[in-house]
């Protein structure tokens, strides 16, 4: 079969460009590296394939892979198997859709600006919040934007992270806060509750607090007590950053109903693909009283000369593109097809498929938790209420487990270990979306209690 090079210019287009700007040959082209930093041997890889080997190659790789279509998949933490009706992925195959980049000259784009509009729109109906930006690149950098969002706004440097933040939020949010020259500190969470400590959080926070950051349902799954954090963060001025699973809004109050200033989020699982844990997109709302300082793209939607309906990009004075060093963040892009992938999920499902797809959720994490708890393998870790996940202790080496399971079909969770909190060594983190099946759920309580 034929081999072909893939450099796109022939021998006689590089001599064309060498003849316009004057220069012998490709040599003179690069005189200016210094000798020392080039290659003087060819490069060791190996001679290029036919299209037709390198896809039999690629096949063979990708069989090596466990898929969450070839699992019965109960994975979590953050990325999750949910359903994806079948609508958005065909329509995000037009290819005005998934070639459209972040626009320059936008007015001229009112296609994709009114798409970033209606999901700034659907988030902000669905957060509570007045206002929502075109997103963000995940939900770890929607929570360390939303943290320098409230030491712009208050003036503090101090930020509280409470209870069981996601360790990636985490560890996103102090990796800002080092550059950013800013103090931030963990409070624990309740080893019986898994909930945040609130007594820890009041005698932590003080005048000197920009934010608190609280994740519900946090990162083991358990729903915070919203309604006893809040009065704590504004007693001392302080703004409060919630982190929440979109689904899980379906069915319980958002945020901003129990005083929040901030909603940030993972939008994954408002139809987009697991993806081997990307790309998702972050979403990022707030109250009005803070629209300066939200960071990222705005669409807005004004009226044209002839008073027809038309969309603009709005507040840009905020962004580094224009101000640079004095800008609320770097960001000026945002991940326009995820978020179109977001709207579509969330106007296909309305406001009674979400609501019953969180109930599904809901209702099927805690029918397989009793399954196995009654099943004597596992033993509950939290008390605490929760939505679509849950912690269990595993009566075994919980790594070997889980193997076990991978090799009998199922992707089983996550084994946590100590980096994750004390004593949660050999504990499993379980998700049950509303994909998951009864009979899929007996199965994997059956398989369990043969290991």
């Amino acid at each position: 079969m034929m081999m072909n090079s893939y450099i796109p210019h022939t021998g006689e287009d590089r001599q064309q460009m060498l003849a316009k700007i004057g220069l012998p040959d490709m040599e003179q082209l690069f005189a200016e590296i210094p000798q020392a930093l080039k290659l003087k041997r060819p490069l060791a890889i190996p001679q290029g394939l036919s299209e037709m080997a390198v896809a039999a190659a690629m096949k063979e790789l990708a069989a090596a892979n466990a898929s969450a279509e070839d699992k019965i998949c109960f994975l979590g933490g953050g990325v999750y198997d949910h359903y994806i009706p079948a609508a958005i992925p065909q329509l995000l195959l037009r290819q005005e859709f998934y070639t459209a980049y972040t626009p320059y000259q936008a007015e001229m784009s009112q296609g994709t600006l009114q798409s970033i509009f209606e999901f700034q729109s659907l988030i902000a109906r669905l957060t509570g919040m007045d206002i929502a930006n075109a997103s963000v690149y995940d939900g770890a950098t929607a929570c360390a934007e939303a943290m320098f969002m409230a030491a712009n706004a208050t003036d503090r440097n101090e930020v509280i992270i409470l209870g069981a933040l996601n360790p990636q939020y985490t560890e996103t949010c102090k990796t800002y806060a080092r550059f950013r020259e800013m103090k931030l500190r963990e409070c624990p969470w309740d080893s019986k509750t898994g909930r945040c400590d609130l007594g820890a959080l009041a005698a932590g926070i003080s005048g000197e607090t920009a934010a608190v950051i609280v994740q519900s349902p946090n990162y083991f799954g358990v729903i915070e007590d919203l309604a006893k954090v809040s009065p704590l963060v504004k007693e001392k001025g302080a703004l409060l950053i919630v982190a929440a699973d979109p689904i899980s809004l379906g069915l319980l109050k958002p945020a901003a109903e129990y005083g929040a200033d901030i909603a940030v989020g993972e939008g994954q699982p408002l139809g987009i693909p697991m993806s081997f844990g990307g790309p998702g997109l972050g979403y990022l709302a707030c109250k009005n009283e803070l629209l300066r300082k939200l960071p990222g793209r705005l669409v807005g939607e004004t009226t044209d000369k002839e008073g027809r309906r038309g969309f603009v990009l709005t507040i840009q004075a905020r962004e580094q593109h224009i101000r640079r060093e004095k800008a609320t963040s770097n960001i000026c892009t945002n991940q326009a097809l995820c978020a179109l992938a977001a709207a579509m999920y969330m106007t296909f499902m309305g406001k009674e498929g979400m609501r019953e797809t969180a109930e599904l959720c809901l209702q099927k994490s805690r029918y397989l938790y009793n399954a196995l708890i009654a099943g004597g393998r596992f033993t509950p870790v939290f008390t605490g209420p929760t939505f679509k996940e849950f912690v269990v202790r595993y009566q075994g080496d919980g790594v070997k487990f889980r193997q076990a399971m991978v090799e009998a079909g199922f992707l089983p969770g996550i084994v946590l270990t100590e980096e994750a909190g004390p004593g949660l060594a050999d504990c499993l983190l379980i998700a049950v979306t509303e994909k998951r099946t009864k009979a899929e759920m007996d199965a994997f309580v059956k398989k369990a209690g043969e290991i």
